[in-house]
């Protein structure tokens, strides 16, 4: 053996030959391995994808159903409204439960409640036309899913990658909720083509994916359960006073509470009116999916936008590109042009979507994590259910046409005074926080 290749074997000592003690040994890093290698990671994303799909096939067949059911665009609305309040109404105790129990636990009931949810709806359509009390009773347990599984699948994946991979897995569950809302819409048209109990049957379907992948994916949870007497009042608010303490992260959560009204007020009159108009159900579907596509594009911009400008203009700019969207039905083109309008808006989600983690999560403990990010959901959702139920109930009592030109009219007004605010266009990114490090 030569003195160069006798150098370099591992576990000797270069200059005398001889083994060096333990205690003397370095420890030679242990070598990432790629993401798409990471079978917990890859196992547990495509369930968490399988779940969203079905969600978002859901949340465009129910609205389908009623309408073809009963024709009254205010049930239609009361839908959305029961999930949404269901899902607000336990927001905060699915924060808290996320930080005290097992995670998997809850990520496995809340998938099984909604697959038993979902199948409830095709079974009894083979019998006749569903109840409406049925279908929001649905709503309000899809909505209590959503409360307590949400803030653990964001936790779950984290859970399973290194702190160096996490903007990888990022990006990558980008992709999940991009093509769940890109494929879920047309999809849900199309199914719901075929016959009304199709797109439940698909939905729960892939619910059961989603419950397979949770039972058979372990991911660690918090290392202490909550105190014998349960969480606090003040402990469950936690979250709360995490995000009330930064300016910037109210002022940003401000402007993403009136874009979510704005878009739940929006999603039922055009598709009301673009019915009128003579689309079908796969047309409406691909025409929702604008947003969806726009955020796959989008995706691959986010670095690049974050180097440009700092997170006020940002949020501002996305925020603003929502205006044209609820007047694009009333242009000719009709579902093109919704399409289009969508888009050009959901080109910018991506950026808000990492901008929220950039800000919020990764500058918070685990401990607290699942608590602030249920406060940043409940506090998003706050405004959806009063868009969607008020947009049934305008729609019973005036044109889609004058609903969508209300729509806009109140967004641009809401965007003008949160532009006029100076501390929030001169917002800064904090130390680290960018897209493309890691915090």
């Amino acid at each position: 053996m030569t003195e160069a290749a006798e150098a370099a074997e591992p576990g000797t000592d270069a200059a005398t030959g001889a083994e060096p003690k333990a205690a003397e040994r370095p420890e030679a890093p242990s070598p990432l391995v790629p993401l798409r290698r990471n079978l917990r990671f890859q196992a547990l994303w495509a369930g968490q994808a399988s779940a969203t799909l079905g969600m978002v096939i859901g949340d465009t067949a129910f609205p389908l159903l009623v309408l073809a059911l009963t024709g009254s665009s205010t049930s239609a609305g009361a839908f959305g409204a029961v999930q949404m309040v269901t899902t607000l109404l336990l927001g905060i105790h699915g924060g808290a439960v996320a930080d005290r129990v097992d995670r998997r636990r809850v990520l496995i009931a809340s998938d099984a409640a909604r697959l038993l949810a979902l199948a409830s709806v095709p079974a009894a359509l083979a019998f006749g036309p569903v109840n409406l009390v049925h279908v929001l009773l649905v709503a309000a347990v899809i909505g209590a899913t959503v409360a307590y599984s949400g803030p653990v699948r964001l936790l779950a994946l984290r859970s399973v990658v290194p702190p160096e991979q996490l903007s990888q897995a990022l990006a990558q569950d980008e992709a999940r909720m991009s093509g769940a809302s890109l494929a879920g819409p047309p999809l849900a048209g199309f199914l719901f083509g075929l016959g009304h109990a199709v797109p439940f049957l698909g939905a729960a379907l892939a619910s059961l994916f989603a419950v397979t992948a949770a039972v058979a994916v372990r991911f660690p949870s918090p290392h202490e359960s909550a105190a014998p007497g349960g969480p606090t009042r003040d402990s469950a608010l936690a979250g709360f006073r995490v995000l009330a303490a930064s300016p910037l992260l109210r002022s940003a959560l401000a402007v993403l509470l009136v874009l979510n009204l704005a878009g739940a007020a929006l999603l039922l009159p055009v598709m009301v009116l673009l019915r009128e108009h003579g689309t079908s159900s796969a047309g409406i579907g691909l025409a929702l999916a604008g947003e969806a596509v726009g955020a796959l594009a989008g995706a691959a911009l986010v670095a690049r936008l974050h180097r440009l400008a700092g997170p006020g203009v940002l949020l501002l700019a996305v925020a603003w590109s929502a205006v044209p969207v609820p007047l694009a039905p009333l242009l000719p083109g009709g579902a093109a042009t919704v399409f289009a309008a969508l888009f050009v808006f959901g080109a910018g989600v991506p950026t808000l979507r990492v901008m929220l983690d950039l800000l919020v999560f990764r500058q918070v403990a685990d401990a607290l994590r699942g608590r602030v990010i249920a406060a940043t959901m409940t506090l998003l959702t706050a405004g959806m259910p009063a868009g969607s139920f008020v947009a049934g109930l305008l729609l019973d009592r005036s044109s889609p046409a004058a609903v969508l030109v209300a729509i806009s009219a109140l967004l641009t007004v809401a965007l003008l005074a949160a532009t006029a605010s100076r501390p929030r266009r001169r917002a800064t990114w904090p130390p680290g926080a960018r897209a493309g490090r890691e915090g």
